[in-house]
Order: C-alpha cells, then sequence, then structure tokens
C-alpha cells in the first residue's frame, strides 16, 4: 500500500492538487505525515515567518528551525513544507522538501552568495516591455538563469498594443528569437487580451514564475491571469521610463484555469550564479560551432580556424551575439572562482596563456617592420 493511500494523505492529495501536489510529492512527504505534520506550499515568505497553503487553508508558521547559515537553502516561494498541525501556537516549519528547480541569482554584495528566488517552478516567465527599447542582452541574462533553474523559460513580450503596426512587432518577436533559441516568445497586450489565451494554456500544467524589471508589466499581467486586480499596479514613471516597485515579495497564487503563478518584485541586478549550461543553452549555435574550431579551447578572439569568428565573417552570426556570450561566460567564471580554487589556478593559467600568444605576436609584427 502506497503512501498515498491513508485519508490524511489522500485528503491533503485533492486539496492540495491546485497548488502542484502529486504523487510523487506524497511519497516524499510520507516520512513526515508518519509523525503527524501537514504538508503544504509556501506561498509567501517575509521577516522570519511564512504563509502555508494546507489542506485546510493557509497558516502562518515560523521559519526559526529551517533557517540554515546557507542562503540557498532558506525557506522560498513554491517549497512544499512539512508544517506542525493545529494546536501549536505559533506553528513551525519544519522541513522542506527537496527541490524539483530553483531560479537563483547571484547578490549584490561581493560575497558571490546566491539568491534564491522561486522554488519547484515549471515555466519561468521573462517579462519584456516594450515600452521601451529592446535590451537583447539582459534578455539573454534573464534566460541563462531560467534555463540553469531547470524551468522552461518563455519570453513575453508585454504592452504589444503600444507597437500598433504589425510589421515592427513581427521584427521585434525575430529579434527576440534570434536571441533566444529554444525558446517560445509571445506578445501579449493585457489591456487588450491579446495572447493571454496562447499564455494562459501554457502556465494551466503548472508553476509559473513571473520575471523582469520593474515597470515590465508583470502585475498587470498576472492580474489579467488571474481575472482580477489581485497585485498592484503603478505607473511608470515619466521622467526615465523606468517602473516602480509594485510588487514587495514573492507570491503564489492559483490560477482559475489551472496552475500556479509566483510573482517577484522588479529586478533591477541579475548576476549569474554558477550558470554555466545555461549561458550554454542561451548561445547554442555558438557552442554547436565552437566544435568545428581547430583549438578545442579557443577563444573565439584571434586563433586561427575559428569556425566562429569565420560564422561572423560570413554573416552568419552577429556581432553583438558573441560579445554578449563572452560576457556572461566571464562573470559566470569569475563568481565560480571565487569559491572554486582549482578554477582560479586554470583562469590564471589561461590569462597568462593569452598573454603570451599576444605578446608574441607583436613581437613578430614589430619584426616584420623592421
Amino acid at each position: 500500500m502506497t503512501s498515498t493511500s491513508s485519508p490524511s494523505v489522500s485528503h491533503a492529495h485533492s486539496a492540495l492538487a491546485a497548488y502542484g501536489w502529486d504523487d510523487d510529492w506524497a511519497d516524499a512527504f510520507a516520512p513526515y505525515a508518519a509523525q503527524g505534520l501537514l504538508p503544504g506550499r509556501v506561498v509567501r515568505v517575509d521577516r522570519g515567518q511564512c504563509d502555508v497553503v494546507t489542506a485546510d487553508g493557509v497558516v502562518r508558521a515560523d521559519t526559526a528551525f529551517v533557517t540554515p547559515h546557507d542562503p540557498l537553502r532558506v525557506v522560498c516561494t513554491g517549497d512544499w513544507a512539512a508544517v506542525d498541525p493545529e494546536g501549536g501556537n505559533p506553528r513551525y516549519v519544519r522541513t522542506c522538501l527537496p527541490r524539483r528547480t530553483a531560479f537563483v541569482r547571484s547578490t549584490s554584495s561581493k560575497r558571490s552568495e546566491g539568491q534564491i528566488l522561486a522554488a519547484n517552478v515549471d515555466h519561468a516567465i521573462v517579462a519584456v516591455s516594450l515600452a521601451a527599447e529592446l535590451d537583447l542582452a539582459r534578455v539573454e541574462r534573464f534566460l541563462a538563469l531560467a534555463w540553469e533553474s531547470g524551468a522552461q523559460p518563455l519570453v513575453v513580450l508585454t504592452k504589444a498594443d503600444l507597437v500598433p503596426d504589425p510589421v515592427t512587432l513581427a521584427h521585434l518577436v525575430q529579434d527576440v528569437e534570434t536571441a533566444a533559441p529554444g525558446v517560445p516568445v509571445l506578445s501579449v497586450s493585457a489591456e487588450q487580451g491579446e495572447g493571454l489565451d496562447v499564455l494562459a494554456a501554457v502556465v494551466s500544467g503548472g508553476t509559473a514564475v513571473l520575471l523582469g524589471q520593474s515597470g515590465a508589466g508583470k502585475s498587470t499581467l498576472a492580474n489579467a491571469l488571474l481575472g482580477e486586480d489581485v497585485m498592484g499596479v503603478q505607473a511608470v514613471r515619466d521622467v526615465d521610463g523606468k517602473g516602480r516597485h509594485t510588487t514587495t515579495t514573492r507570491n503564489l497564487l492559483a490560477l482559475p484555469g489551472g496552475g500556479v503563478l509566483i510573482d517577484t518584485p522588479g529586478l533591477r541586478g541579475v548576476g549569474l550564479f554558477d550558470a554555466g549550461s545555461g549561458v550554454g543553452q542561451v548561445f547554442a549555435e555558438i557552442e554547436e560551432l565552437a566544435e568545428g574550431c581547430r583549438f578545442h579551447d579557443c577563444a573565439h578572439e584571434s586563433e586561427p580556424g575559428c569556425a566562429v569568428l569565420a560564422a561572423i565573417d560570413g554573416g552568419e552570426l552577429p556581432q553583438r551575439r558573441l560579445e554578449s556570450y563572452r560576457k556572461l561566460v566571464r562573470e559566470n567564471q569569475r563568481i565560480v572562482a571565487k569559491t572554486d580554487a582549482r578554477l582560479r589556478a586554470e583562469i590564471r593559467k589561461e590569462y597568462k596563456r593569452r598573454g603570451a600568444i599576444g605578446r608574441a605576436a607583436m613581437e613578430a609584427k614589430r619584426g616584420g617592420l623592421r
């Protein structure tokens, strides 16, 4: 007999199904059910406490027992947790189940720590406003983190009603598609309802997180998907076109058409955090081209037989893509090197090798001028 056969777990299964509870979560929770703890999903975290939706409704619980020194293991919106049964005052979160996916960025501090933004996410929706000039490099940065999280990325171009010319809109979508290989790109207008049915169908099958800068229209989009004004909305500043922080916490909300949505505050800084494979997926065409380079450790700068540079010369690869790729690879290496002594040594060795090649090339050039 499986763990899902007990009355309490069966009740939790049916009551929490709308929030993503399934047989695998029930099996993982079985040891805690045997201790009399309740399963629930964290829908909001703030000031050492969190709101957890359980089969009996939303409860407030203290996180004192699940506050480790590792910032990546703290309770996060989207976590599945084991909480005390009714009667505790206060109730406590006793543990969190292992995460299936986690969206992590680097903190703004110099300690190179990671900050988890959302847990157990199936779809990472990168919201980009068409009210401002497209910043493709920023889109690539968001997508690198999204791929690294284990979720399926989706780029949503919001405020499409501000681009009334269909030809211009099609070109903007195409530009983003070029910067997001393998990622669906959808233009939507929450004001006019365009594209919302497609987006709702995508997110109805799991947990989606809304990501983007302030002013990207995330809260407006969330309200449109929810069918009611749950999230507050503020206008973009006229002075510089930047958005105000409307959402200040990460909130998990059940959608009427199925699935759940995590709305996040606007992100000004989006630092990579050990996102090497994510960067590789965003720039899949460059990594594929690199397999044809003469040297396996080609830096795609001036090496002979570089297939990547040949693609740029032939017009197959935009120079902007290579520059963005180099920037994100270097940034990710720096972050990883802060905690990996072996990688730090390899990077120093590589810098010395390139320096020697550069000096040799200068010497050869000077010799040829004599």
